[in-house]
């Protein structure tokens, strides 16, 4: 999934955090509904601009995130 064109990122909107495209919805905000237990259609249902895609690019660009992460052994 190209996540590129769902998630972007505006220091204008959400003081710069990533968010789906045309929304205030927070990549923050998806996972931590989904770590609840929220399902996909849940989501939807609550947030009616939200689609699966949109939440499959979260999902997709959070795990790029946490792919470049670097650890520093301390």
């Amino acid at each position: 999934m190209v996540y590129a064109d769902r998630i972007v990122s505006d220091q204008k909107i959400m003081l710069g955090k990533p968010v789906i495209k045309g929304t205030r919805i927070t990549v923050e905000l998806i996972l931590k509904k989904l770590s609840e237990g929220n399902s996909m259609d849940e989501l939807i249902q609550s947030y009616p601009h939200l689609t699966k895609e949109d939440i499959l690019a979260v999902l997709s660009y959070s795990a790029d995130v946490i792919a470049r992460e670097e650890i520093i052994a301390v």
